[in-house]
């Protein structure tokens, strides 16, 4: 039984329209933990350590989609709220063309300064060499990589969260069997991980595309004729600039921390660095889908001015998220040795520093998601000047700080415990925000 925006959420409520998306950011985050995987195993340890060293360039040129979709999504859901659906679709059918435009224009960028950033990077040699080949092989996928990010909020508004979860789950399952096929059986290397990605990309992207335009899409989000207003697409991605932050800012940090790792550790600290993110991708996603799920929810009552709704959002989804961090740092200090096995096994030191690492690491799964949400919250308020601030204390503005003044004091140590030190500074940053405009959204 389909679940409505209208309705009164209760937790079972809450998890049931939340659970495809937290599946779906899943599946997503899979991608590079895959590629990854199969890079490690099968192709080397220095072509792992350059996939690691340029993925987040690639994810800042992929985060303007998620931009658009978590701002945009915000937006039409709060229109629809407000009973506005012509305008709603006018809304929808503007963004998915901003994205299209936009990934364009940026796959040629990402294209030309992939090599010089590589180099920027400290990368030398068959190093740099590797960077360039998967950098420029999986930037040729990069709109259809925006278009799955803005369809995956966009599925959600539309009431249609399962749909978009198959989509993803196809295309997270596409990637994983072109990766074996590629990597392992046809030896095509760092070109097949980039293809392999790219190709199940296409999927999460061109299908929902595809639905959307035809006859049975039976959603309340249908293409119609409009023009580009830059009034409204402004307003979208200024809406959802927190969330092109977050990215940004968490890709330039990971530079950062490559760019310190491979002083205090050489090409090992970036590798074991690369095996730590992989599986923070995926502990941190369902913190993301979440939030990405439920913030429609807090849009549409927003919008309606059903304010005890919204609080009743608030209250739930901090308790949810303070549970789900605490058993997510428990299973992290548990599972530590199993999960570096799974990508550096075959090398005992590279191993040890990578459980090491990781464990000291996973101390910053108990704020985060509460850090997330808080910035998510302010989105679907469409505040996105709030959002924006949030996120880019706890990642660019304290993150930052820690990762370059820890290591000072406690070496290798510092670099690990940065992200934690980070989130404790943001959640007070958060948790002051809540409290001053309480009053002004009546969600206390």
């Amino acid at each position: 039984m389909t679940i409505q925006l209208s309705e009164h959420f209760t937790y079972k409520k809450i998890f049931r329209f939340a659970l495809p998306s937290i599946v779906m950011m899943v599946f997503t985050s899979i991608y590079g933990v895959v590629d990854g995987t199969f890079v490690s195993n099968f192709v080397g340890k220095t072509p792992f350590a350059a996939v690691n060293l340029v993925w987040p360039f690639l994810m800042i040129l992929g985060a303007f989609g998620f931009m658009i979709g978590t701002g945009g999504s915000a937006l039409v859901a709060k229109t629809l709220g407000e009973n506005k659906k012509e305008d709603a679709n006018r809304y929808f059918t503007m963004l998915i063309t901003l994205v299209i435009i936009l990934g364009i224009l940026l796959t040629i960028f990402g294209l030309i300064v992939v090599r010089p950033l590589s180099h920027a990077l400290g990368a030398r040699g068959q190093m740099l060499e590797d960077c360039v080949t998967y950098g420029r092989t999986l930037m040729i996928f990069n709109t259809a990589f925006m278009l799955q990010s803005v369809f995956q909020s966009l599925f959600i508004t539309a009431e249609k969260p399962r749909l978009g979860l198959i989509m993803t789950v196809v295309a997270g399952l596409t990637n994983m069997v072109l990766d074996a096929l590629f990597i392992a059986v046809f030896k095509w290397g760092l070109v097949g991980a980039a293809l392999a990605s790219g190709l199940s990309q296409c999927i999460g992207g061109i299908l929902p595309l595809i639905y959307f335009l035809s006859s049975k899409n039976d959603t309340p989000l249908k293409f119609v004729k409009t023009k580009m207003e830059g009034k409204i697409l402004l307003k979208a991605c200024a809406n959802g600039a927190s969330e092109l932050m977050t990215t940004v800012s968490s890709s330039l940090v990971s530079m950062l921390y490559n760019f310190q790792l491979m002083k205090l550790a050489g090409q090992n600290g970036i590798a074991a660095y690369g095996a730590v993110m992989y599986v923070e991708f995926a502990f941190v996603a369902v913190f993301i889908g979440y939030s990405i799920g439920t913030a429609p929810i807090v849009s549409y009552h927003y919008g309606s001015e059903n304010h005890d709704e919204v609080k009743n959002m608030l209250q739930k989804s901090f308790k949810i998220m303070s549970i789900l961090g605490i058993t997510m740092m428990i299973l992290a200090q548990i599972l530590a040795s199993s999960l570096a096995k799974v990508f550096v096994g075959y090398d005992k030191q590279l191993f040890d520093m990578t459980v090491h690492g990781f464990r000291l690491f996973s101390f910053y799964f108990i704020l985060a998601g509460i850090n997330i949400y808080a910035s998510s919250f302010f989105t679907a308020l469409n505040n996105g000047m709030i959002s924006a601030i949030i996120s880019f204390s706890r990642t660019l503005g304290f993150e930052t700080l820690a990762v370059i003044i820890l290591p000072i004091f406690l070496q290798l140590d510092g670099v690990w415990l940065a992200i934690t030190v980070a989130e404790i500074c943001a959640f007070v940053i958060s948790i002051s925000f809540l409290i001053a405009k309480k009053e002004k959204y009546h969600y206390a």
